[in-house]
């Protein structure tokens, strides 16, 4: 009988007051794409860190080419052919591209000097595999966004030469441009013989990719199937253990109050030039584009993070001057960062802090935090948005990226915004949580909110949104109802090939 490439066998783990795997078997060959599947808290993550050496299992065995195997680090998971790409990234910001690239194993000359020419000529060549030549291996990881970071993890696993390569949640900051060139270099590193573990929230990447799907729910092993043999009902109903209808809900009726918020003409150099849009009461504006377009740049630049240079800002039909998220925040505008982790979230503080962190001015009073009416509004916040968190003094980074994902929500609707801007308003989170985080959305514009939706997943756009904006280069090229858009002519607008959408 042929020997599996991996095999993972009764493997347990237990932390404080959980147990994460509960008896979990996996098997891979080579040449095989396996897609992990299972929501937030599922074990996926787990499953891999103890694969990947971070953590060792309480129970069970790992083999590999039917060899047992005992990590007691990343680093000897990777000297054996582990490479993994890890859902929160682990670079180095304060280094360079190619420093993170090649870390601990940089090449060095007979006197023990790193060959500095080596690593970014290696790196210019690795780049390339994403059309990313423009960047300069030299160039610190902080000063990439957040989606080039995400291809610089991705490399620094795929330049190990790993007989197994994990990929988890590999696509959660990228465009479909970049996606398409990830899923080519899969495809040739299957044909390798290299074994891919695949875990996405993106169902539609697990048809596209997989060859077979297992899934976990609760730490334990739920199923496995070939995923030719399934469907996507299958799939969601085994992750959750109920059936979802349909995960963005039912469709809106487009809201025809007042405009709240415009935009004109304003400017942000080297970012957007004279962008102009409205935002009407009660309305979900969705905002795509490749990643660089200058999405992000004008939801920081309307919120005071990185003010406008030139231009109009109105609220209510009043001009009004956002220098400071502190301003923007008290004329009720909200923003809902892409980056829970660096940006969004006080990843070391509770939940009540959390909550409590961009409002106050209204739980202060005489010098002093009123702390029972922060834990009243906490512990109403966890009863709205069902935050499964045991108590609300629980640190926020201990929650699942969906459990997260509801906090920053929570905390944000907490100002009572008259505009909120929400950036990637589901990234890493999973289908079940999805489904109830576009139903918070909808009903937020329901009570008469404004909303900016900024996103890179075209069927969250066109599923969630009423009007959709197309930026390209800084500048907004389609203005298009939902029911006149596709994937396909916002792709061709976002990239330049198709006609501008028409304002509406």
């Amino acid at each position: 009988m042929a020997k599996h490439l991996l095999e993972l066998r009764n493997i347990s783990k237990k932390f404080p007051g959980v147990k994460a795997l509960d008896h979990v078997d996996l098997t891979l060959d080579e040449g095989q794409v396996l897609a992990l599947a299972g929501e937030n808290g599922a074990g996926k993550s787990t499953l891999m860190l103890t694969l990947g050496g971070v953590y060792q299992p309480d129970e069970g065995e790992i083999l590999i080419a039917g060899e047992k195997v005992v990590f007691q680090s990343p680093l000897e998971a990777q000297r054996s052919g582990v490479g993994i790409v890890y859902q929160e990234l682990s670079l180095i910001l304060e280094l360079s591209i190619a420093e993170n690239i090649f870390a601990n194993r940089q090449p060095v000359n007979k006197l023990g000097f790193i060959k500095k020419d080596k690593i970014y000529q290696d790196t210019k060549e690795m780049l390339k595999l994403f059309n990313m030549e423009h960047l300069d291996p030299s160039m610190l990881v902080k000063d990439l966004s957040i989606a080039n970071r995400q291809v610089v993890e991705i490399l620094k696993a795929m330049s190990c030469n790993p007989k197994v390569l994990v990929m988890d949640e590999p696509t959660s900051s990228l465009t479909d441009v970049e996606v398409n060139e990830l899923f080519k270099n899969i495809k040739i590193l299957k044909e390798q013989g290299i074994g891919i573990i695949y875990i996405s929230h993106h169902l539609n990447e697990i048809f596209e990719l997989a060859d077979e799907v297992l899934i976990l729910r609760d730490g334990k092993y739920i199923c496995d199937a070939k995923v030719a043999d399934i469907d996507e009902d299958f799939l969601v109903t085994n992750m959750v253990g109920r059936k979802i209808e349909n995960i963005y809900g039912t469709p809106r009726i487009p809201a025809s109050g007042e405009v709240i918020f415009e935009a004109r003409s304003i400017t942000k150099k080297g970012l957007f030039e004279k962008v102009s849009f409205t935002v009407k009461k009660g309305e979900i504006v969705g905002m795509s584009g490749l990643v660089g377009a200058g999405r992000t740049e004008i939801g920081r630049a309307i919120f005071g993070a990185e003010p406008i240079d030139e231009g109009v800002l109105l609220l209510d039909g009043k001009p009004i001057t956002v220098s400071t998220p502190e301003q923007a925040i008290r004329l009720g505008i909200g923003y809902m960062s892409e980056d829970r982790k660096e940006q969004g979230l006080y990843q070391d503080f509770d939940m009540k802090a959390n909550i409590a962190a961009n409002r106050l001015a209204e739980f202060s009073h005489n010098g002093f935090m009123n702390e029972k009416q922060i834990e009243v509004v906490a512990k109403g916040m966890v009863k709205q948005f069902g935050v499964a968190i045991p108590n609300i003094y629980h640190k926020i980074g201990k929650l699942s990226g969906g459990n997260q994902q509801k906090v920053l929500l929570a905390a944000w609707i907490g100002i009572v915004p008259k505009l909120l801007i929400i950036d990637e308003p589901t990234r890493g989170v999973d289908v079940g949580a999805k489904s109830e985080i576009y139903s918070f959305i909808k009903d937020l514009a329901n009570q008469g909110v404004a909303v900016l939706m900024i996103s890179s997943d075209l069927p969250e756009i066109l599923g969630v949104s009423d009007r959709i904006l197309v930026v390209k280069e800084g500048e907004i090229v389609g203005n298009c109802s939902t029911k006149e858009s596709s994937e396909e002519s916002i792709i061709s607008m976002a990239t330049g090939i198709g006609k501008r959408g028409t304002a509406r």
